[in-house]
């Protein structure tokens, strides 16, 4: 079988002329199957170039975001150790994206940690770029002039998953299969399509969220601290009684309450000695303004 390739334009393999037929797959473009004047099939994604022929077929190839990810460790928590300062780095974005298209801060944050492992200049083998690993389709769609920027990177990832929340009926591991290998497979499977690379991927997203960010951007640390070692009190109260009533502790616990001016310029008004933990805290964050 004899194949003519015509490179045209910026997507290199613009169409293919043969006699017979052949198995076309183009990630994110729609492909004409036209007939020439001689019999001849034609395959293109430019169908302006060749509107004198006959339309026999198109077909859309949706965009698929598969690619080999790393493990960032041998736990679920780590990250490969030169971007482990970078964990916390972007959380603020992250909350202005989940705050601004609904989507929970910690899916946003276990999407980045499996997709990227937190590395701003990550790309894939297949062209997928930056924190949210996003592909130069993907890009485009949401108008991303720089995958690399954190901010254009991660707005565009949490509005594709809303995008994909929203089409799936709020279903988080179609959205997390339709993120990976493209809502097109999502649907034509009827579920998690059957590639090993996105079963495993929305396991570990799912596992990341469920485990390490299911309360969303807290990092505070284990162990106790006086409320007056995170930054200045500016007022505080006389000491007062938490009222407990429980027979094991019919004396009520008594604790000053304190308002503290923090470094970054928040308040607080933990109270002395008060713990928190990845999955509670017994600290109350207040915001003041003139």
């Amino acid at each position: 079988m004899k194949i003519n390739v015509h490179v045209l334009g910026r997507y290199g393999i613009s169409s293919l002329l043969l006699a017979g037929c052949c198995h076309f797959v183009y990630a994110g473009q729609t492909i004409y199957q036209l007939r020439d004047s001689n019999g001849s099939t034609l395959l293109t994604n430019k169908k302006s170039r060749y509107n004198h022929l006959q339309v026999e077929k198109k077909t859309y190839y949706p965009d698929s975001n598969i690619h080999s990810y790393s493990n960032w460790g041998s736990s679920e928590a780590s990250v490969l150790p030169s971007y482990s300062r970078n964990k916390n780095a972007y959380d603020s974005i992250i909350r202005q994206a989940s705050q601004t298209y609904g989507v929970s801060e910690g899916l946003i944050k276990a999407v980045m940690h499996t997709e990227s492992g937190f590395n701003v200049h990550a790309r894939s083998p297949v062209g997928a770029q930056g924190l949210m690993q996003l592909m130069p389709a993907t890009a485009r769609r949401f108008n991303v002039s720089n995958a690399y920027d954190p901010q254009q990177n991660i707005m565009a990832g949490a509005k594709y998953l809303a995008w994909l929340l929203k089409r799936f009926n709020g279903n988080t591991s179609l959205a997390l299969a339709g993120y990976n290998a493209g809502e097109g497979n999502v649907s034509k499977y009827g579920g998690i399509p059957p590639f090993r690379e996105t079963q495993d991927y929305v396991r570990r997203v799912t596992s990341r969220y469920q485990n390490l960010y299911t309360e969303g951007l807290s990092t505070n640390s284990i162990s106790p601290s006086p409320a007056s070692s995170q930054g200045r009190i500016i007022a505080s109260s006389d000491n007062y009684s938490t009222g407990s009533t429980t027979a094991a502790n019919i004396q009520a616990a008594k604790y000053q309450r304190q308002i503290i001016a923090q470094a970054d310029g928040s308040f607080t008004d933990a109270p002395a000695g008060s713990y928190a933990t990845a999955n509670a805290t017994a600290s109350a964050k207040i915001y003041l303004s003139e």
